[in-house]
């Protein structure tokens, strides 16, 4: 066989190999992605018993719609755990069956962050942060006793902390302008000693009483008023800007930084203060953000 045939038999291997190799490298990343809920949770409802429960139960209890008094080991479906799953398919517009349907475990693998969407446990109300506005909008406060920073810290002091990344220091400080284009507020650099804000990048249990367990956990997280920690989770892929398997610093310090100024989650997708942030993709500030901040700090609700 001559080398032009030789060439023209390797083409025709490799023309019917590749599709079966991208094939199967998207099935692994499939796979990846729902590690945290296999597969075949799907499907189940009330009454079921079935090995992987215990974790959808510990993930509802840790974004606020399972209460802490109840017990999360065992694989039970039980009442509460039905409840729970019904907020929370209510919370993200999706279908309310209380059943894990594939698009409800699919949500619940997402990258998010790490605020619990509601406080049911903090507030003694509906933990909903208060959604009783006009027609049209999605924000909520952190929680319903609405945090906010006294008009005597309306120009706020953040400094970086630790081995912040230089490269994407720039980029944390343009969404502080972003918001501050949009807000009451203003940002200043200050001091270890002298801040108001704190961001750094943190790996594990980093002392605040949330954890970042696995690179699988929470992108980031911020607390309410007026406390002012920012903290990144280092275990994940980051960059500056919309990129394959990276997630874009500035759009989650867009959305910490709203928690850091009061805000809750939005119920609407395009919305910085969405909870979860898949990878490749870039935000800006959408109307229900600006919205829901001059509703906390002017009082002033759009219609």
């Amino acid at each position: 066989m001559d080398l032009r045939s030789c060439l023209q038999v390797m083409f025709i291997l490799v023309a019917a190999i590749a599709p079966h190799a991208i094939m199967a490298r998207h099935l692994h990343i499939h796979k990846l992605s729902s590690s945290i809920f296999p597969q075949h949770l799907v499907g189940s409802g009330k009454g079921h018993n079935i090995e992987g429960i215990h974790n959808v139960r510990a993930f509802l209890q840790r974004y606020g719609y399972l209460s802490t008094n109840v017990e999360t080991k065992g694989n039970v479906f039980d009442d509460n755990l039905e409840f729970a799953i019904k907020s929370y398919q209510k919370f993200f517009n999706l279908n309310v069956s209380g059943i894990l349907d594939a698009e409800t475990l699919e949500l619940m693998s997402q990258p998010r962050c790490g605020v619990p969407d509601v406080f049911i446990n903090e507030t003694g109300g509906d933990g909903n942060g208060d959604r009783d506005h006009p027609i049209g909008l999605h924000y909520s406060f952190f929680n319903d006793l609405k945090p906010k920073w006294s008009a005597s810290k309306y120009n706020l002091k953040y400094t970086f902390l630790g081995s912040f990344p230089e490269q994407y220091k720039n980029t944390v400080i343009q969404a502080m302008i972003s918001w501050s284009f949009n807000s009451v507020f203003a940002f200043s650099e200050g001091s270890t000693d002298n801040t108001d804000v704190r961001i750094s990048f943190e790996v594990g249990d980093h002392g605040d009483g949330s954890p970042f367990k696995d690179k699988n956990g929470a992108l980031a997280h911020a607390f309410a008023p007026e406390d002012g920690r920012l903290h990144f989770n280092a275990q994940h892929a980051w960059a500056d800007g919309a990129y394959p398997d990276k997630f874009d610093v500035g759009s989650v310090a867009l959305h910490e930084l709203g928690h850091i100024l009061g805000l809750g989650h939005s119920d609407i997708r395009d919305a910085v203060m969405w909870p979860s942030m898949p990878p490749n993709l870039k935000k800006e500030l959408s109307s229900d953000d600006v919205s829901g901040i001059s509703a906390l700090y002017d009082g002033v609700e759009e219609d």
